[in-house]
């Protein structure tokens, strides 16, 4: 069903893009690329913002994330929301280096806690 309270909860049976993950790196750069330092990452539309993993590398993989289970479909391309929402170039700014993310199904059950916040 993907997450509850998620824009796509329940939208459509096995659903590819349930979830996404992003890397913090992608968040960082954009800060830094378009002289935003206080960018929140929320803006960018993605549940999860992780640190340090190859995200590419999860595509076709079942992995596990604070005991729940996914399964990386494929990368999350950045639409041009990202120009309106953020500024203008990081629709394009993201769709290098797999920086749009990974869209991913949930296969398990579980409760997901925040770790720690990136802001």
């Amino acid at each position: 069903m993907g997450l509850r309270g998620d824009r796509y909860f329940g939208y459509k049976a096995d659903f590819k893009g349930q979830v996404t993950f992003f890397d913090a790196a992608a968040v960082d750069a954009v800060r830094q690329q378009f002289k935003r330092p206080d960018q929140s990452s929320g803006e960018f539309r993605r549940n999860f913002i992780v640190r340090g993993v190859d995200l590419s590398a999860w595509v076709g993989q079942r992995f596990r994330f604070q005991g729940v289970e996914f399964e990386g479909s494929e990368e999350c391309k950045p639409c041009y929301w990202m120009d309106e929402a953020v500024a203008p170039g990081v629709e394009e700014f993201l769709k290098t280096h797999f920086r749009g993310g990974l869209r991913a199904r949930v296969l398990s059950d579980g409760t997901l806690r925040l770790a720690s916040r990136l802001t």
